[in-house]
Formats: C-alpha cells, structure tokens, sequence
C-alpha cells in the first residue's frame, strides 16, 4: 500500500508518532556520520600543522632508529628487511627511497659478506641517541615524580602495564624502565598480576598520598593571580582554564558565552578523585566534562612534549574514569588543545605549551629530540660532494664497506 494512504488509513496521531520514530532515526544516522565530520570542520592552526608535518616523518625515523638500534651487537639492517616493512613504516615510496631522503641520519652501504645493502645510523644521528639517552637518566627523579603522579589520577592508583608501554617515550622514560625505575624504586611502585595471562598492573604503593599534589593548571592560576599587572578577579580564574585559540578561528557570541559560563563552573581535579564519590559539588555535566578536561590536561603536561596520539591515551580512559570521548572531548575545547590529522593519526598539542612552534618551557630530553627534528627537516640539504665522496672512502677502507 502506498504510504500516503496508509496514512490516511492509520489517523494522524499514529502518523505523528510514526513521523517522530523516522525523524529519531535520522537523528541516530547522523549522528553516526558527524563524527569524521566534526574532526574535518575543526579550525585549522597553521602552526602546528606545519610542526606535524615534520613530526610524521620524525615518527617515521625514530622507528627506522630502534629497528637499527635493537641488536647491540650489530647495530644495522638491510635493506631488503626494511622494504618487508615497508607497509607497517608507512614507506610509501619504499625504503631505500626514504632513507636517501635523510643523509644525515642514515648511511646506506654494502656489506660484501652477506652481498646486501644495509643501513646504519650515522655519526651525528648515534651521537644524538646518546645525548637522549643522558637526558633521560639524568632526569630520573622528573620520571618518577611524572609516574607517580600518572598513577595517582587513577581511582585504583593502577593501570595497565602495557598502557604505560603505549607512552613510554612520551613520558620520557628509559627503554629499559621495568629494570631502572620500577625495580629500583620497588618502595614506590609495585608489579601486580591481573587476571587475564600475561598481564600486569602497575600500582603505587599504599602508602603515597595521592592529594597532596597541584595540578599544573593551579600552578598557572596561582601565577596569573601573582602578576603585579593582574586584572583579573581571583573568584574568576578559580577554575579557569588557560585559553588561546587558532588563528582566523571565528568566535561567536553564543560560544563565547558557554565557554565563559564552563570557565566558572566548579570540578573536582585529577588528583581529587570522583564526582561521585564527593559532595563537594553537584555532580552536572559540565562539572563531569571539566574534570574529564583536567585529567587529560594534566596527562599533558607530565609528556615531555606536551602531546600525545589520541589512540594511547584512550588505554588510560577506563582506569582515569573517564566516561566521555576522548577525541570529541579536545574537540570541543580548541582553546586548550590543537588535534592534527597528519601522518595518518590523530596528534593533540597543548596549546598554553606552545608558542611559535616551540616549548615555551623546554626540557633536555626535548631539546635533544628537537635536534633530530631539525635533521628530518634538513633532508639532504647541507651536503657537500666532495664531503660525502671523502665520508664513503674512509667508511670502506676502515669497515670494508662500500657506500652507495
């Protein structure tokens, strides 16, 4: 029967219901079809897209790097094994093509025994391994202080080891942090066995306190309210959060009003535990999202490049109570983070971090990576011929490898 009669037939308060149901299904198809949309409508930030796209091959190096570095005795791979991975690498062109893009941090040769060509890692690229790798032990008291504090965001005071591997060089840790922090400072961090096989938890210890911590956004509170040129009213950035927003980025009055009204809006901080285990404040949305919003801030801030791919910090969601999306979550809030699509994930900056493409407050495990980010952006520029002729002569006649 044709649908004009039927509904004719059927009355119109059965036709009013009908129509509802159908407009409720549009709303659910919709909304499943807005998600990609929402990321492709966000205000783009010409300076941290132009940071990722030197960040997404640095990805792309750093992995090459560890492949190299990961048999001590031999520290080099062939070529042959890097184009089987060539896929996972996201080696579009192929290796070899990729590795001659980077002069200065790989060095392709022959290795007449095996007859393949294999690649290493040059002078300056191992010589800013190991300025990494001081930077990082050298800063173990900050690794501990950021694991500590990573842990007491958890209600449990516990997540899963293999999310902290997710994050391990974000956090700045040693790659062999199990021997050197968890087991050096068993007093403070415990091993546990979860009941799924091959799992672990990693717990602080019962006895460290979990809310004598400030978070980083007081500590900005505090400064701000401290300036002698302070015009702002102390009531008013008790819960404020530090804003700036990408360039050209239209604001409209409707929003400027939210974000002034989510602004005052009270919440319970990272290291207060849940709203639903306080009176202090009336457990509303906005006061749930805010402390979503503090959690993750504050996961920022302890990564020594205050960003990390959206896909690892989801493994802490469940363990930090946090309900909401995660990526809508920094979507919704492009004042206090930047979200890049480039390179094929999803990369979230800490926009207060930032200033002209840079840490405004560096640390020495970042400047050391910064420096091989200025060699993935150097490409082959800065080679001499004759440099790179007398470079190939002395690794042959030294090595009784052939450079190609």
């Amino acid at each position: 029967m044709p649908w004009s009669k039927l509904c004719i037939k059927m009355g119109p308060h059965i036709f009013r219901s009908l129509a509802k149901r159908y407009h409720h299904l549009n709303m659910v198809v919709r909304c499943k079809t807005t998600s990609s949309q929402y990321v492709a409508s966000r205000a783009r930030d010409p300076t941290f897209e132009k940071l990722m796209d030197k960040y997404k091959n640095l990805l792309k190096v750093v992995a090459i790097q560890d492949l190299i570095l990961a048999n001590p005795r031999n520290q080099s791979v062939s070529l042959d094994f890097l184009s089987r991975l060539s896929q996972k690498l996201h080696l579009n062109r192929g290796a070899p093509s990729f590795l001659r893009k980077y002069p200065h941090i790989f060095h392709i040769f022959y290795d007449p025994n095996k007859s393949l060509p294999f690649c290493k890692l040059t002078d300056t690229a191992n010589q800013l391994f190991s300025e990494e790798a001081d930077a990082i032990n050298a800063s173990l008291p900050e690794v501990v202080d950021r694991l500590v504090r990573l842990l007491s965001m958890s209600n449990s005071k516990m997540v899963p080891l293999r999310a902290i591997y997710k994050v391990w060089r974000e956090l700045g840790l040693p790659d062999n942090f199990e021997d050197s922090v968890i087991s050096k400072y068993s007093h403070i961090f415990q091993l546990c066995d979860a009941h799924e096989p091959n799992t672990h938890f990693l717990k602080l210890a019962d006895h460290i306190p979990r809310h004598h911590f400030r978070a980083a956004v007081e500590e900005w509170r505090v400064t701000q309210c401290c300036k002698e040129d302070c015009s702002v009213d102390e009531t008013e950035i008790q819960y404020s959060f530090k804003h700036s927003y990408p360039p050209g980025m239209r604001l409209k009055k409707n929003f400027k009003a939210k974000v002034k009204e989510w602004q005052k809006c009270p919440y319970i901080g990272p290291y207060e535990g849940t709203l639903d285990n306080s009176n202090k404040y009336k457990n509303t949305s906005i006061a749930l999202e805010k402390q979503a919003v503090s959690i993750v801030h504050e996961f920022m801030t302890l990564t020594v490049e205050k960003m990390v791919e959206i896909e690892k910090i989801s493994h802490f969601r469940k363990w930090f109570g946090v309900e909401l999306n995660i990526r809508d979550l920094f979507l919704d809030h492009p004042g206090i983070f930047y979200l890049s699509t480039k390179g094929k994930r999803h990369t979230v900056f800490l926009r207060e971090a930032y200033e002209r493409g840079c840490l405004i407050d560096p640390n020495p495990v970042y400047t050391v990576r910064r420096k091989l980010l200025d060699l993935v952006a150097m490409g082959r520029r800065g080679l001499s011929h004759s440099g790179s002729r007398q470079k190939a002569d002395q690794v042959q006649n030294e090595d009784g490898e052939t450079s190609l």
